[in-house]
């Protein structure tokens, strides 16, 4: 790792965690499997650290059989009671019924907008916000944006996509650039 790239703080706690600012984070996502993993993923992290959730990604992306959101919607209530005894995932009721009914939720965008990435783009009119925020304490815990994504989702029948969760989401997919101008990635994306 060079030190002497200008990275955004909050990612500076171990490989796991620059790999993912450096990689992908903020970098803008197209593709419904990945929009998907990133909504699945978010779901999971609510009250917990990102963190946790990037340690067992690659337990969540087994379990959830690669993120196919036609998969996901399929699950029957077997397939819950496996998901509830999987050590490797976050083992919690509310959370996995809310993946498998955003599953559903996601593919009835899917029909009504093509893609999901044409719909959650579409909040932004298809161009990135791209903020200029010099420190860590001027990026907002959610923003109109996000309250008006939410509720959206919400009335689309999608959980755990409060307005806090879905900036993290923005912001993670690259619809929103919170990369601190200081960040050798603010630029790239």
């Amino acid at each position: 790792m060079n030190k002497q790239i200008n990275r955004c703080p909050w990612c500076l706690k171990d490989e796991i965690y620059i790999r993912y600012h450096d990689e992908e984070w903020g970098v803008p996502v197209r593709d419904d499997i990945k929009h998907f993993e990133f909504l699945v993923l978010e779901t999971f992290q609510a009250g917990l650290s990102w963190h946790t959730i990037l340690k067992k990604r690659d337990n969540f992306r087994k379990a959830f059989e690669g993120f196919i959101p036609e998969k996901v919607s399929r699950y029957t209530e077997k397939k819950f009671q496996l998901l509830m005894l999987d050590e490797g995932i976050i083992r919690n009721k509310m959370k996995i019924a809310a993946a498998i009914s955003n599953a559903k939720a996601f593919i009835q965008v899917q029909k009504e907008f093509g893609t999901f990435d044409k719909y959650i783009w579409s909040f932004v009119k298809n161009k990135q916000v791209k903020n200029k925020r010099k420190t860590i304490s001027e990026v907002p815990a959610k923003t109109e944006l996000s309250d008006c994504v939410s509720k959206d989702m919400k009335k689309r029948g999608f959980k755990f996509v409060g307005s806090t969760t879905m900036y993290a989401h923005l912001q993670a997919i690259g619809v929103v650039n919170d990369h601190l101008i200081s960040c050798f990635k603010y630029k790239q994306v």
